[in-house]
């Protein structure tokens, strides 16, 4: 706590020393990019916006010249002799993002490819549209949030990840004037796993304690940022999972952190909730869900529908559930119910499937403890910026994401197996060296009120019964029997009669829950 303290108080006396510089030999233009926000009953307005890469990624040189102030993992100590002085001498370059990034736009559809010569990776945020200078905020809270995704040439160990962070909307511009980057340089990004390897924190350098070369904490400084995350999309062709991630920061915005403030590893300790509420179908016991050839063919592209369901129905009400809903061949496709009987009964994210998920897994609950579904609601009142990446896993090869994690507990126990790769799988070089032309597209980005980015009156399909579970319940738009299950449609086009504990309750003139 006290190395906390004292960056904050040379923050607050340094005002004028502090913040990225701006380099002057490469011009930044944003990739443009078409999204689209649409009003009840369906019709959507498209409007110009774009991506900017995130400052990590830029070439760091001296002010005045093309002396770099930072080669692979370590700060050029000559330059950036501490977190100040590194700001003032040290400018972020503009980006060539086609070229050196394997960045590409074309109209609503953005491509990230893994390897572009020595680059590896990359993650870039959505601007506010006809501004250069600030990200795109939402509260998506009675809202849902709809894009598309082709993961086919992701294979085991990859993430191509779309999701959601407390940034500050200007890159922590206005916090600290002197810092000439912000947003327009993608600067200012946090998460939930209060990341250490961001280079610059609230407008300093984070060179303090900083490892080089090679090792465990290789690339990563004293100091953390934190914020709530809400994951929409972490996946490749083999596992997909979303997941809220609530911290308890006390704006919800991002702060900083040092040691067990930051987190302990092996334990609950620190300000977020790192692991987060889950699902992942397959570590659900739904192993015929996700994946090439089943119910979410990956081998083709997947329109994906997230909805944030409120207490009362309106934005200003707490987040209670998180519904997902996939459309794929032009067939609607609910989400599935989780395969485990002792959690058939849920098929979305709510404050009792989260309760009941880390109960039955053996896994401790940090999500309730750091705020829950409430928490990650208020994060969203306060504004989160859209995230965009495609990386690999130096920590743990990407196996909570689709193999066996983590690996000392036994596969067989529930929540263990998150997907099919091996436990081999995933080694950073190994993915560079095998598949460096591996990439992921986003496309058709929608937002807006419930049942309005998606056509919802078309067939319906129900996900079929698992090889290892008995078949979930249908909580379809048009589900066979009529009676309809606790938080499944029941309205207004076709009449259903809710299962018993539940009534028909108006969310809005478009659709219509068993509540």
């Amino acid at each position: 706590m006290q190395l906390q303290r004292t960056f904050a108080a040379l923050l607050a006396i340094l005002p004028f020393v502090l913040g990225q510089q701006v380099g002057t030999l490469e011009a930044e233009n944003h990739p443009p990019l078409t999204i689209q926000q649409c009003a009840t009953g369906g019709s959507c307005t498209t409007q110009q916006s774009s991506v900017v890469l995130d400052a990590n990624w830029r070439w760091l040189h001296r002010v005045g010249d093309s002396t770099n102030c930072y080669t692979g993992n370590t700060w050029n100590a000559a330059i950036c002799t501490n977190g100040q002085t590194c700001a003032a001498n040290c400018a972020l370059e503009g980006a060539k993002y086609s070229e050196t990034y394997g960045i590409t736009t074309t109209g609503n559809s953005l491509d990230l490819k893994f390897v572009t010569g020595k680059n590896v990776g990359s993650r870039v945020y959505l601007m506010e549209p006809g501004r250069t200078d600030r990200y795109r905020s939402f509260n998506l809270l009675n809202q849902e949030f709809t894009f598309t995704v082709d993961a086919s040439q992701l294979p085991c160990g990859l993430n191509g990840a779309l999701y959601f962070s407390a940034m500050d909307a200007d890159g922590g511009l206005s916090k600290f004037p002197s810092n000439k980057a912000g947003a327009k340089y993608g600067t200012g990004y946090c998460d939930a796993q209060c990341p250490k390897d961001i280079k610059f924190i609230n407008g300093a350098a984070n060179v303090e304690g900083w490892q080089g070369g090679d090792g465990p904490n290789v690339g990563r400084g004293n100091i953390g940022i934190c914020c709530p995350e809400m994951d929409i999309w972490e996946a490749n062709s083999i596992s997909t999972a979303y997941t809220p991630h609530p911290c308890t920061t006390t704006d919800n915005g991002p702060q900083t952190c040092t040691g067990s403030v930051c987190s302990v590893p092996g334990t609950d300790q620190g300000l977020c909730d790192q692991p987060g509420c889950d699902w992942n179908s397959y570590r659900l016991g739904d192993r015929e869900f996700y994946g090439p050839g089943k119910t979410i063919d990956t081998t083709k592209p997947v329109t994906v529908v997230t909805q944030f369901l409120t207490t009362d129905g309106t934005s200003n009400g707490d987040l209670r559930e998180i519904r997902r809903v996939y459309v794929q061949n032009g067939v609607v496709i609910q989400n599935d119910n989780a395969g485990f009987p002792e959690l058939s009964e849920y098929d979305s994210l709510t404050s009792e499937f989260c309760v009941d998920q880390k109960s039955f897994f053996q896994d401790s609950d940090p999500f309730t403890a750091k705020g829950g579904m409430r928490g990650m609601g208020a994060a969203f009142k306060r504004g989160m910026v859209l995230s965009m990446s495609l990386w690999h896993d130096d920590y743990a090869r990407m196996l909570w994401l689709d193999s066996n994690y983590p690996l000392d507990r036994n596969a067989s126990q529930p929540g263990v197996a998150r997907g099919s790769c091996p436990i081999t799988s995933g080694v950073p070089a190994d993915l560079e060296r095998d598949v460096p032309n591996a990439h992921v597209t986003f496309s058709n980005i929608k937002f807006g009120p419930i049942g309005s980015t998606y056509n919802s009156g078309g067939s319906t399909s129900v996900p079929p019964t698992s090889s290892t579970t008995q078949p979930p319940t249908s909580t379809s738009n048009n589900p066979p029997a009529a009676t309809q299950t606790k938080w499944g449609q029941c309205g207004p086009t076709d009449v259903r009669v809710c299962a018993t504990g539940s009534t028909c309750t108006v969310v809005n003139q478009w659709y219509h829950q068993c509540l």
